[in-house]
Parts: C-alpha cells; sequence; structure tokens
C-alpha cells in the first residue's frame, strides 16, 4: 500500500491537494502578466541601482528582438549565460525566453574544463558572459560550437558606469551587452508561441562519472513549482507586495525560482542592501544563514518586515535557527529540492510555527515514497530513498537516454539518491545521501570528479574523497591519496594541481597520504570506512 500521510495533514490545514500547473502556458506568460501589471513597481535592485518591471519588459523585448533579428536565434535554441548576480541576468534570461530559447546556466567560477564540456554538451552557439570570467572562455573557445560572445558589464541595464575586469584580449569580435540592447530597442521581436512542454532551462548538475548533465527543465516545471510554493505560503507570496532577497546565485535553480542580491559573501556590503531593502521574504543556505548571525552589523537590519526565512541547498542546523530566531523574531523554514525538481519537492508550510527538524510536506500535487534496495516501498517510520513524482520534476536530461534509464523507477519517480523518512504527519525528514555527494555552501560536490582530476596528478597511485563537517561550508572536501612508489609529493602540491582543474568549492580542503585505501572484496573503494580515518 503506498502511504501519503501529508494528505491528513493538508486538510487539517487548509492546504489543497493539487494545483494547477498549467496556471500561465509559460513563463513568459506569467512575467509579461507581472510586468504589464507592476509596471512602475521596483522589480531588481543591485550596486545602488534599481529596474522597474517597466525597465525589464524594455530591455528583455529589445534583447529579444537582437537575437531573432540579429543572429537569427529560433524556438529550442540554447544560449549559455555566466554569469554572477548582476541586472543584466533578468534582462538577459527574459530576452531569451521570449525569442523562445533555452538558457543554459553556467556558474561563472567555472574552469576551462568544465565550461568547455557544458557549452558542448548543450550545443550552445551563443554566450552571454562576465567580463571577469572571459579568460576562461578564452582558453576553450576555440574548441566549442560558440559564433557569438556578448559581454556583461556590472553598470549593464541600469544607464550606471561601474567598475568593470577588462576583457579577454584572446576574445576578438565580441559584443558589449549595452550595445546589443540599443540595437534592439529599434528591432521588431516576432512573438513566439510557448507551450508547458517547451524547454526553458538547462540546469546542469554534477554527475557521478565526473561529468555535468543538464536537467531538462520546462516552462511548465516553473510555472507549477510557483504555483505549489504560492499555496503552501500564501500569506508570503501577495502579489506586488512583497521584498524578496535571495542571496544565491541566479545560476543556481534555487534562486532563479525567487530572487536577486549581488554577492552575499562580501557581507558588510550585503548587510548595507538588507538595511535598505528590509525584506519580507529571506532565501538562503545554512552556511550564510550562520554567517549573518555571527556578524555584528546584521544587528542593525530592521527585521520587522520578515515573515518568511526559507533554507535549502543543505541541512539547516537548529542551533543556527534558534539564533536567527533570537535576531529575526522568525525560525528558518525548510525546504527539501534538487535542480532536478525545479527545485522544490518538499516545505514546511505556515501552519508550521517553529523550526522542525524536517524539510516539510511534500508541495501540492507531488508524490514521494521511500524505496529499499529492492524498490519496494517501505513502512512508514522507515527510511528509504526518496523518489519523486510530480508537475516540477524535470523531464530527463539533455541527450542522456542512459542516465535516464536509471534515473527514474519503472512507474516513472525520479530517484533523487537521497534517504528520507515521514514522520507520521508526512513531514521528510532527510537521515543520509545514498550517493556519496558532498555538499559544500549548498553546492553539490561528487567525488569521482574529485579523483578523476586529484588521480591525474603526477605521483598520484589512488586516491578518494569524502565530505567531512565544516564549521563555514557546512561539509569540505578531504582527500585520502595513495602515492606511487617513490613519488615526493605534498599536500599543497596536489591542492595546486586541484586548483587548476577544479572550481573553488570543489577543492580539497584537506589531504592526507595513506599507505593503502579500505576496499571491498572487488576492489571497491569503502568511503564510508574513510570517515573513521583521521
Amino acid at each position: 500500500m503506498h502511504h501519503q500521510p501529508w494528505l491528513a495533514t493538508y486538510r487539517n490545514n487548509g492546504i489543497p491537494a493539487g494545483i494547477n500547473a498549467d496556471a500561465y502556458p509559460s513563463v513568459v506568460h506569467l512575467m509579461e502578466a507581472a510586468m504589464t501589471r507592476y509596471a512602475d513597481k521596483p522589480a531588481f535592485r543591485a550596486f545602488g541601482q534599481t529596474l522597474s518591471y517597466a525597465d525589464v519588459d524594455r530591455q528583455s523585448g529589445a534583447f529579444a528582438a537582437w537575437l531573432q533579428n540579429k543572429l537569427g536565434v529560433k524556438k529550442g535554441d540554447r544560449i549559455a549565460v555566466m554569469a554572477p548576480n548582476l541586472l543584466a541576468f533578468p534582462i538577459a534570461m527574459l530576452g531569451i525566453v521570449r525569442a523562445g530559447a533555452v538558457q543554459v546556466n553556467v556558474n561563472p567560477l567555472y574552469t576551462p574544463r568544465e565550461l568547455e564540456h557544458q557549452l558542448n554538451d548543450s550545443g550552445s552557439r551563443i554566450i552571454l558572459i562576465f567580463n571577469g570570467s572571459t579568460p576562461t572562455l578564452a582558453e576553450v573557445v576555440g574548441k566549442t560550437g560558440i559564433q557569438t560572445v556578448i559581454m556583461v558589464a556590472p553598470g549593464d541595464g541600469s544607464g550606471a558606469v561601474l567598475p568593470a575586469p577588462p576583457v579577454d584580449a584572446r576574445l576578438t569580435g565580441s559584443i558589449a551587452f549595452a550595445d546589443v540592447l540599443a540595437e534592439g530597442a529599434a528591432l521588431r521581436r516576432s512573438p513566439v508561441e510557448l507551450q508547458g512542454d517547451d524547454l526553458l532551462f538547462l540546469q546542469y548538475t554534477g554527475g557521478t562519472t565526473g561529468l555535468s548533465k543538464g536537467a531538462c527543465l520546462s516552462h511548465r516545471n516553473l510555472v507549477a513549482n510557483t504555483e505549489q510554493f504560492k499555496a503552501v505560503m500564501p500569506d508570503a507570496t501577495r502579489p506586488g507586495q512583497e521584498v524578496i532577497v535571495t542571496a544565491i546565485p541566479l545560476y543556481h535553480i534555487f534562486s532563479l525560482m525567487v530572487n536577486l542580491v549581488p554577492n552575499p559573501r562580501e557581507f558588510d556590503g550585503f548587510i548595507d542592501t538588507m538595511k535598505k531593502a528590509r525584506p519580507s521574504v529571506f532565501m538562503g543556505v545554512n552556511t550564510l544563514y550562520a554567517g549573518l548571525v555571527a556578524h555584528p552589523k546584521s544587528q542593525e537590519v530592521d527585521w520587522s518586515n520578515l515573515k518568511l526565512a526559507g533554507g535549502g541547498g543543505s541541512a539547516v542546523i537548529g542551533a543556527v535557527s534558534d539564533k536567527w530566531l533570537a535576531m529575526t523574531g522568525t525560525f528558518i523554514r525548510e525546504g527539501y529540492g534538487l535542480s532536478e525538481t525545479s527545485p522544490i519537492l518538499t516545505f514546511n508550510p505556515a501552519s508550521v510555527q517553529q523550526f522542525s527538524g524536517t524539510t516539510g510536506l511534500p508541495l501540492p500535487s507531488t508524490d514521494i515514497k521511500l524505496l529499499d534496495d529492492d524498490g519496494n516501498e517501505v513502512g512508514l517510520g522507515e527510511s528509504g530513498e526518496i523518489v519523486a513524482k510530480g508537475p516540477q520534476v524535470m523531464s530527463g536530461y539533455w541527450e542522456k537516454p542512459e542516465a535516464n534509464a536509471t534515473a527514474f523507477t519503472p512507474d516513472g519517480y525520479f530517484r533523487t539518491g537521497d534517504i528520507g523518512v515521514f514522520t507520521p504527519e508526512g513531514f521528510l525528514k532527510i537521515v543520509d545521501r545514498k550517493k556519496d555527494m558532498i555538499i559544500v555552501s549548498g553546492f553539490k560536490v561528487f567525488p569521482n570528479e574529485i579523483e578523476a582530476v586529484a588521480t591525474a596528478c603526477p605521483g598520484v597511485m589512488e586516491c578518494a574523497c569524502i565530505g567531512v563537517p565544516d564549521e563555514k561550508t557546512g561539509e569540505a572536501v578531504k582527500l585520502f591519496i595513495v602515492k606511487a612508489q617513490g613519488a615526493t609529493l605534498s599536500e599543497a602540491e596536489v591542492v595546486a594541481f586541484c586548483r587548476k582543474e577544479l572550481t573553488g568549492y570543489k577543492v580539497p580542503k584537506l589531504v592526507r597520504f595513506v599507505d593503502a585505501l579500505p576496499k571491498s572484496t572487488v576492489g571497491k573503494i569503502l568511503r564510508r570506512e574513510l570517515r573513521d580515518v583521521k
């Protein structure tokens, strides 16, 4: 028998069992309705500049027209965006989707190796890239299908002239985003017929093979997840009234679902932004909350507007929520999801009035089962792999039929790879990860990728990596190495080698040299046993 204990909790708290996943035919319809209705209201703020909904409407329309008329962009074309949180980001995103194209979100911290893979895998011919990331692109652009490079500077879209890093001189023939918008303003945009099943984003997520895979997220996926969130948090999603601060990069699907802040790592500037914003909704990861409660300036923020603090990306620690509650009067309301699920699967609804230690209830129209290793549903109160079905779940990975065959159960549920248990009321608690994935500051790190890179380091015979607790980042990467015979290899040399090939958060923080790695009878490295090795 399939258990759905959350349905009774829905009924007791006035939560609908389902939502209309087709409330809007596409994200474009949703956004155009908002831009018309709230034209004069502020949509995004960053670097002391503000864009109204009318500004975003006008400039994204100009970008879409330019893409159509100058580059011949057609429905379904993939366009890469490699930028931090800038005002240009939402303009570019809406321009891309209004042209009917698919946005490929690229982490601006990627190394050349990672970038080359993502551009080639997605088949992107156009890239919109922050000036500061151009050296990475210059290394590999000749090995990709990129034909057009559009440069983005911090002030683009706002008219402000702000300091910007230089563009790598090797990228000849590129065009500035400001010039694109100026040219596009004089061109005519052709409306594109979009439907729910049309592709919106390729959201790349780490792969157990060491190469990332593009989760295919449709317009319907994102519309559904928006409606689902509104259903469980109606008081925090009042149209035209909320001030939402999301201190997460926009290239990450969690943040794309919500809103914008420039660089949360620069705490002083970030807190100044918060003082002006007086947010009603705040979204972040545990490490950010921990940093904020420890920062003396956070006491200067007027938190009286705050009614929802949401946490996701990695487990929220109870002690951090307690400190946040003491400072702001609001506890951290935890949720759970993945890139593949647009992203939210479960959330603690409005009826929950204190930190629960769970990730909440499945969202309306979401079904979750917990399975044992044989694929059978476990009993209530027992742990099993979390598998999910719902209108927010991706259709599959981009051009990866083999991966898709294993990513879903025979009856169409997505395998998360996480282990969970349900409370009697239907609240989901994450107890472990089936995959050996490491979460560093909310970002996924897959051991296989780290091991593949580290093994290529001269002097390394074999290696294995695990995640270990870390006060700052939640988890850190710890690498165990067996040296090749006669090799003289230092910890610093390994780290330096990895840094050339891996994004910063993936680089091992701890390196330990050992005589041998624990293995099973068939030679498989037993990572779990390494957790006891000091």
